[in-house]
C-alpha cells in the first residue's frame, strides 16, 4: 500500500514510538506510574509530563502555556468555551467543523467569507461586540495559508481574542502570533489521542469540564505521560527536520503537479502548504477511482466528514459545484512518502481516470 492521507493521520514517527515504551512500563517496568501520584513513580512520571511539555512548547510563539487535551477538538472547545461571555465568535467558512459547531453552539456567531482561492480577507468587517477570532493557519482540506498575522492585528483592533487552528501547521511551519493555538500530536507523526491548546499568558479562561483540574485547573483528567512523551519526541524531530521536510514536501508537490498536468487545482496555488495537493477532473466518479486503486491511501475530501455523504464546506465556500466538488480527490504527504511512491500512485490514479474516460 502507498500511503498519500497525510491530512489525516501521518504515520508514528520511530522516535515518538520509542519514548512512548519507556512511559507504557519501561525497562524496568516501573514507567507506568500516574504523574499525579507524590511517591517516586509518580515524580518520574510528572517529569516526563514537564520534558514532553517543553518539547511540544517549543514550537510556540514565547509567551504562553501548553494545556494538554485529548486533541485539538477538545482544545478547540476549551478556546471557544473557555473564554465564553458577552459578543460574538466570528470563524471563516472553511474552518474544521471542532470550530463551526463549537461556535455555533456556544451561542452568537459571525461567518467570516472567503474568495476563490479559499483566502478569508481580514478587510471583513466585524460586530463591535464581537469577543473571538477564529481563522485556521493552514486548511486542512485546501493546503491553504490564510494571512493570520494580518487577522491576529484584525483581532486585535476589535478588541477580541484571536484563536487560530494550526493542526496542519504545527511542525511543519512557523505558528502565527495568536492567543491561542490548537494542535494535534498525530498529524506530525506523534501518537493519536493527545493535542494541546497554547494560551498566551494574560489571557483568562474557565474550565469546561469539572473533575480534579489536573491541567491548570481547565482540564480534568489523569495525563497520559505515554502519550505526552510520544507528542514531545515527535515535535522536538520536527523542529529539527522542519527545513528538511519542508523541501521534501516541496519535491514532491513539483512531482505531483507534472504528473497531474491538466487536473484543476483546487484553492490557491501560492498561498498554501505544499504537502497538501487537492484537485478535481470534470466527470471524475471518485467512488469509482478510490474501488480500482484500493491500495492507495488517498482522500476524497476532509477525513473528519467522510461516510457522511455531505459535499464538502471548503468546496463548496471556494465557489465548487457539488458535481465538481464531489470530482474532487486530495493526496496529502510528507516525511516517509518517497519520490518513487508518489509517481506510482499518481501513474495508477491517472491511468484509472483515464478508463473512466474511455469506458465510462
Amino acid at each position: 500500500m502507498i500511503y498519500l492521507d497525510y491530512q489525516a493521520t501521518t504515520p508514528l514517527a520511530p522516535e515518538a514510538r520509542d519514548a512512548m515504551m519507556q512511559h507504557l512500563d519501561g525497562p524496568d517496568g516501573t514507567g507506568f506510574g500516574n504523574p499525579h501520584s507524590p511517591h517516586r513513580m509518580g515524580r518520574q512520571a510528572a517529569a516526563a509530563v514537564e520534558l514532553g511539555r517543553d518539547r511540544v512548547a517549543a514550537l510556540f510563539p514565547p509567551g504562553g502555556q501548553v494545556i494538554f487535551t485529548s486533541g485539538a477538538t477538545e482544545a478547540l472547545n476549551l478556546a471557544i468555551r473557555g473564554t465564553g461571555g458577552k459578543g460574538k465568535v466570528a470563524f471563516s467558512r472553511i474552518e474544521h467543523s471542532a470550530v463551526g459547531d463549537t461556535a455555533r453552539d456556544a451561542g452568537a456567531h459571525k461567518i467570516l467569507e472567503v474568495d476563490k482561492d479559499g483566502l478569508c480577507d481580514p478587510a471583513q468587517d466585524l460586530a463591535k461586540q464581537t469577543r473571538l477570532v477564529a481563522v485556521m493557519q493552514v486548511n486542512n482540506e485546501i493546503g491553504v495559508i490564510q494571512p493570520t498575522t494580518e487577522w491576529h492585528r484584525r483581532a486585535k483592533a476589535a478588541n477580541a481574542l484571536f484563536l487560530t487552528d494550526a493542526v496542519q501547521a504545527y511542525g511543519k511551519v512557523p505558528l502565527t502570533q495568536a492567543d491561542m493555538i490548537a494542535v494535534s500530536a498525530h498529524k506530525l507523526h506523534g501518537p493519536k489521542g493527545i493535542g494541546a491548546l497554547w494560551v498566551r499568558d494574560g489571557v483568562e479562561l474557565t474550565e469546561v469540564q469539572t473533575g480534579g483540574g489536573q491541567e491548570a485547573q481547565l482540564r480534568s483528567g489523569t495525563l497520559s505521560p505515554a502519550l505526552i512523551a510520544g507528542f514531545g519526541a515527535a515535535a522536538q524531530i520536527a523542529e529539527e527536520r522542519m527545513v528538511a521536510d519542508a523541501e521534501h514536501a516541496e519535491q514532491l508537490w513539483t512531482l505531483a503537479r507534472d504528473i497531474f498536468d491538466g487536473w484543476e487545482l483546487n484553492g490557491s496555488g501560492t498561498a498554501r502548504w505544499h504537502g497538501n495537493l487537492n484537485i478535481r477532473k470534470d466527470g471524475l466518479d471518485v467512488a469509482r477511482l478510490m474501488s480500482d486503486c484500493r491500495t492507495i491511501m488517498f482522500s476524497a475530501g476532509s477525513a473528519c466528514a467522510s461516510g457522511s455523504g455531505r459535499t464538502s464546506h471548503v468546496l463548496k465556500a471556494i465557489g465548487l459545484t457539488d458535481k465538481q466538488a464531489k470530482s474532487s480527490i486530495r493526496l496529502g504527504w510528507g516525511r516517509y512518502t518517497s519520490m518513487d511512491d508518489l509517481e506510482t500512485a499518481a501513474r495508477a490514479i491517472l491511468a484509472a481516470a483515464k478508463e473512466q474516460e474511455l469506458w465510462g
